[in-house]
Formats: structure tokens, sequence, C-alpha cells
């Protein structure tokens, strides 16, 4: 009975565990992110792009860690289908 208890206790925590990596990875896209899109848009609703000059202000103006994020996410044919003006630009600005 004892070896049945731990047992089911170690596949609900599994299960759980699971569950919550899954969840922590959905939505992540760089591309989501206001904070980091804003700078990028003329407007709240971010879809209008801002010049070129001002997209590549912009740019610089991230880190290079956010920079490879972003360039990884317009990577990604699904998350690029929707983003795809701005993945132009990033991949011209930085890849």
């Amino acid at each position: 009975m004892n070896s049945k208890n731990l047992w089911m206790s170690a596949m609900a925590l599994s299960m759980i565990t699971g569950a919550a990596l899954a969840g922590t990875a959905a939505g992540t896209s760089a591309l989501d992110d206001p904070a980091k899109m804003s700078p990028f848009f003329t407007d709240a609703g971010m879809k209008t792009m801002k010049s070129e000059k001002d997209f590549k202000t912009a740019w610089k103006d991230m880190k290079p860690d956010e920079q490879k994020a972003v360039l990884k996410d317009c990577g990604d044919t699904k998350v690029n289908k929707s983003h795809a003006d701005f993945c132009a630009m990033a991949k011209k600005m930085g890849g």
C-alpha cells in the first residue's frame, strides 16, 4: 500500500510539473511583448510601424539578447506570418 501511494504521488507531481512547464512556454514570444515591441510602432495598437530610420534607432536601443530573441521568433513560421512586416525589417537590421 505504501508503494502505491508513493507511485501515485510521483505520478501526480510529474503531471503538475509538466503542466506548469508547458504553461510557461506558451505565449512567450518576444514579438508578443508590448514593452519590447512598442518602440517600433507609432500607435498603441501596434499596427503602424515607424519609419526605417526610427526602427533602426529602436533596434539599436535593444539589448543584444533581446535582438536575438526577436530574430529567433521571426524564424518561427507561425509567428512570422502574424508579424511579417516587422520581421522583414528586423531581419534587415540584425540578420
